[in-house]
C-alpha cells in the first residue's frame, strides 16, 4: 500500500519554552515540550500520534508543518530541509488542518472568497481557474455549490469540517496534518468524515499525520501509530499490531481506559499520580510514577529505544 520513500522526516527534534522563574526573578527556566524525537512519514501513509492532552502532540505537529520553530533538530520534506523552502511555497507541500477549521475563516467573507485566497496567492491562478477548482473540490467533499455563497456561521460542525478539508486540498499539498479532525463532532458525523478522509487519501495519494487523544479515530484511519508521553515517543508500531498487543505500559493503560459499551470509563490509574514536572524532568523513565511494571532501575535510568520485530518501544519491562 505504501511507498518506501519518506515524504517527511524529522531527526532529534526538540522544543523547549523559556519562562521567567517569577514576577521579580527574571532568570529564565526551560519547559520541556518535545524531547529529541525521530519521526518519518511515507508517501500515501497515515501516521497516528496519540497521547493525553499536554503530552506535546500539537507542538510536534506544528513544528513539522513549519508553524513553529524547533529548539533543535532537523525536519525534511522530500529530502529537503524545511528551512530551505521559501516560506510562501511551504504550504504547497504541507498543510495543517486545525481542530476548528471554520474559526480560521473570515466571518465577514463567503466561503467562496475564503477558499479563493490561497489559490490566488499560493498557486497564482486566475479567476476562471479559481472558480473551476473551487467548484470541483466542493463536490469532492460532498457539499453543494450553493454553500459557497454562505458565511462561516451558517454551517454545522460536519459541514465546517468538510470546508476545512476542501481548503487544505486546494493547496495541492501531499502532506496533511489533521489535528483532532473529528473530536468536536457527533459520533455519526465522525464516521462520515473519517470515511471521506480515507477516500480522499486514496484518490489524491495523500500522506496524513493524525493527531488525536481518541484511539478509535487512530485505529480507523492510521497505518502506523506513535504513542507520545511527556514530550517523548514511547512506542512505535503498525496500527493493527499495537491495538492487538501494546508493548509499552503507557499504551496498555491508554487502551484499557477506552470505555466499553454500557461501561463507565475508568481512568483512575491515569489520575492517581501527577505528571512529571516539565521544568525538572525525572532522571529515569518519565512514566515511572504511573507504571505498574516499574523497578528501581526505571527510577534511575531512562530507557533507550528497543527495536524488536518492527516494533519500537522505550521500556525495560514491556508487556511482551
Amino acid at each position: 500500500m505504501n511507498n518506501t520513500m519518506d515524504i517527511l522526516s524529522a531527526n532529534n527534534l526538540s522544543k523547549f519554552y523559556s519562562k521567567n522563574k517569577g514576577l521579580f526573578n527574571k532568570q529564565s527556566i526551560n519547559l520541556r515540550a518535545v524531547n529529541n524525537i525521530n519521526i518519518n512519514l511515507k508517501a500515501k501513509e497515515s501516521l497516528g500520534i496519540v497521547g493525553e492532552s499536554g503530552c506535546g502532540k500539537s507542538t510536534l505537529a506544528k513544528m513539522l508543518a513549519g508553524l513553529i520553530s524547533p529548539s533543535s533538530g532537523e525536519i525534511k520534506i522530500q529530502d529537503k530541509d524545511i528551512n530551505n523552502y521559501e516560506k510562501y511555497k511551504l504550504p504547497n507541500h504541507i498543510q495543517y488542518m486545525f481542530q476548528d477549521p471554520i474559526s480560521s475563516l473570515n466571518p465577514r467573507k463567503t466561503i467562496y472568497k475564503s477558499l479563493a485566497a490561497p489559490l490566488k496567492y499560493l498557486r497564482n491562478l486566475d479567476e476562471k481557474e479559481i472558480e473551476k477548482e473551487i467548484k470541483s473540490i466542493i463536490k469532492e467533499v460532498n457539499l453543494k455549490e450553493e454553500f459557497l455563497n454562505r458565511f462561516p456561521h451558517e454551517f454545522s460542525g460536519g459541514q465546517a469540517q468538510r470546508i476545512g478539508i476542501a481548503r487544505v486540498l486546494l493547496s495541492k499539498a501531499k502532506i496533511i496534518i489533521l489535528d483532532e479532525p473529528v473530536s468536536a463532532l457527533d459520533v455519526s458525523v465522525q464516521s462520515q468524515i473519517l470515511n471521506l478522509l480515507n477516500d480522499l487519501q486514496k484518490k489524491f495519494e495523500l500522506s496524513y499525520i493524525v493527531i488525536s487523544h481518541d484511539l478509535a479515530v487512530i485505529e480507523a484511519i492510521c497505518d502506523r501509530v506513535m504513542v507520545m508521553y511527556f514530550g517523548d515517543i514511547v512506542e512505535k508500531s503498525d496500527a493493527k499490531e499495537l491495538f492487538q498487543k501494546p508493548y509499552h505500559p503507557y499504551t496498555n493503560l491508554l487502551l484499557n481506559s477506552v470505555p466499553k459499551t454500557n461501561q463507565k470509563i475508568e481512568i483512575q490509574s491515569l489520575v492517581e499520580t501527577e505528571l512529571p514536572d516539565p521544568i525538572n524532568p525525572p532522571k529515569g523513565c518519565s512514566f515511572y510514577s504511573r507504571c505498574e511494571n516499574k523497578t528501581e532501575k526505571c527510577k534511575d535510568i531512562n530507557p533507550s529505544e528497543t527495536d524488536k520485530e518492527n516494533r519500537k518501544y522505550k521500556c525495560f519491562f514491556p508487556n511482551i
